[in-house]
């Protein structure tokens, strides 16, 4: 395998991962925060 291939296959998984971290993180939090009561939403 080339420099350029491991370069590539480290740069993939890096942004795969943060990716798949992302969908995962705003899942829950979407999740989370149907759980809280209206009058407790401070964001809205």
């Amino acid at each position: 395998m080339s420099d350029t291939a491991y370069i590539a296959t480290a740069w993939i998984a890096t942004f795969g991962s943060l990716g798949l971290y992302s969908l995962w993180l705003l899942r829950r939090g979407r999740k989370l925060s149907r759980s809280v009561p209206p009058d407790e939403r401070r964001w809205l």
